[in-house]
């Protein structure tokens, strides 16, 4: 029928042993799911001590076993994880590495369990592991905001809509609303962490086991609140992971867009602050740049994230029950999102905590933008009882007069404003100056340096920085 070697070269390359070599290499997961040892020993431990505290197990061999997992423990903190493909994944890797050790009693390990509610137990740990990590580096991002917002509570600068000056604002409060976000996201850690801390240890491949199992022990010794209370569910259930990347990808979008305000605000035009060198880089061949390489990594790194949830969504979306190998490809976007997303807060805390902004170029764009616009348009209404629209069109006109002539709204003279409308007296300058504008925004939330503090001081007592008065 033809030459059989001619008809491996489909295979191609490393590939030329035929298809058993192509499913040795899919199916093999070793060389990722190994970052969860620690779980994987961990979840073990638990197991065994279980197993030997309800009799399935001679305590004897209970003991040996949690013995011998402590060494493999330890030869994978010194030496890390060996890749053996054909051990496939960390749970038959440390297994038969374990039985190297201890001999036969190692296979007692697997006794009332598979390796579905074990690779569902160490995932959980290992994400649960990931959201403390997360709201710790959140914490730390809150406090460089707080700290700062507390110096600048007072330093006024344009703030936008459509990135076109509108109204003058604080520096502190603008700083400040990225706290707010940050809450929001470690808000969203904290319950993604309460929804998922329920063990699936002893679901078994998918139905449960006959053996006389206590799970409501392992589940206590590894620090989740309780057992799973559906089998099926507990080996097929991602949504702990798909929470995690939910709330990754909002808080990386927080993230890119503090980090878009960076780049902005450095950029020659702006001039608003200063890059630490640290998170900065220079150009091969433009002596004279400061390229913000790691706000723009941060921006990007967004994007990934972005993707890895919907690469797991799209994974998940037409599972039957209970487990499939696809779930096998649950962990390296898991992986990705939780390196890159450490990376992007720590980077964020580091240009918040160093940049040096440059407050009298921001003052400056907040007069040359007639920010205090709005301002003359509510004196107007409040002091001469005209009608809004038409305070609307009388300040436009001072504006344009003002532009004209490449001046802030409060060095035009009275009598210019007076040959706009004759209702507007010296009153008005109270109100002009981007100082009054801002002190005036003193309503709950607003951007008046009283309000501001007020808020730096409530959140540096939520943050623990100081005790409540």
């Amino acid at each position: 029928m033809g030459d059989k070697s001619g008809s491996n070269q489909m295979w191609g390359g490393r590939f030329a042993g035929g298809p058993s070599a192509i499913m040795r290499e899919i199916n093999a997961s070793i060389p990722f799911d190994k970052a969860l040892w620690r779980q994987d020993i961990a979840a073990s431990k638990a197991h065994v001590d279980m197993l030997g505290a309800q009799g399935i197990v001679l305590a004897e061999d209970a003991a040996l076993i949690a013995g011998g997992l402590d060494q493999v423990a330890a030869e994978y903190e010194a030496n890390g994880v060996p890749e053996n493909w054909d051990l496939e994944d960390i749970h038959m890797t440390t297994e038969s590495r374990l039985a190297e050790l201890i001999g036969p009693a190692a296979g007692r390990l697997h006794t009332a369990r598979s390796r579905n509610d074990q690779v569902a137990t160490d995932f959980r740990l290992w994400v649960r592991d990931a959201m403390d990590q997360a709201e710790l580096g959140l914490k730390q991002l809150q406090v460089a905001l707080v700290s700062r917002a507390g110096e600048h509570s007072g330093s006024i600068m344009p703030g936008f809509t459509h990135l076109q000056t509108a109204q003058p604002v604080t520096l502190g409060h603008h700083l400040m609303a990225y706290y707010e976000m940050i809450g929001r996201d470690r808000s969203r850690f904290a319950d993604a962490r309460v929804r998922m801390n329920r063990s699936p240890l002893g679901a078994a491949a998918l139905a449960g086991t006959g053996f006389p199992i206590d799970r409501f022990r392992t589940a206590e010794a590894l620090g989740f609140d309780g057992p799973t209370d559906n089998s099926l569910d507990s080996v097929s259930d991602r949504d702990f992971a798909l929470d995690y990347l939910m709330a990754a990808a909002q808080c990386s979008l927080h993230l890119s867009r503090l980090a878009e305000e960076f780049i902005i605000w450095a950029s020659q035009p702006f001039g608003f602050v200063t890059l630490p060198d640290s998170l900065s880089t220079g150009s091969s061949i433009m002596p004279q740049k400061k390229n913000p390489d790691a706000a723009e990594l941060v921006r990007g790194h967004s994007g990934r994230i972005v993707g890895c949830l919907t690469a797991l969504m799209i994974t998940m979306k037409g599972l039957p029950l209970a487990y499939s190998k696809d779930m096998q490809d649950d962990k390296p976007p898991v992986f990705e999102a939780a390196s890159l997303l450490a990376l992007s807060i720590a980077a964020m805390t580091g240009m918040v905590a160093e940049a040096k902004f440059r407050t009298d170029r921001m003052r400056a764009a907040a007069e040359l933008g007639y920010a205090t616009a709005t301002d003359l348009a509510d004196w107007l209404v409040r002091q001469a009882n005209i009608p809004f629209r038409e305070a609307h069109h009388i300040t436009g006109s001072a504006v344009k007069l003002a532009e004209s002539r490449g001046i802030a709204l409060d060095q035009l003279s009275i009598e210019d404003l007076k040959a706009i409308d004759q209702r507007i007296d010296d009153r008005v300058y109270a109100a002009l100056s981007v100082e009054a504008s801002v002190a005036a925004r003193c309503s709950h939330g607003g951007t008046a340096p009283d309000e501001v503090r007020k808020r730096v001081a409530q959140a540096r007592v939520a943050l623990g920085l100081e005790e409540s008065a």
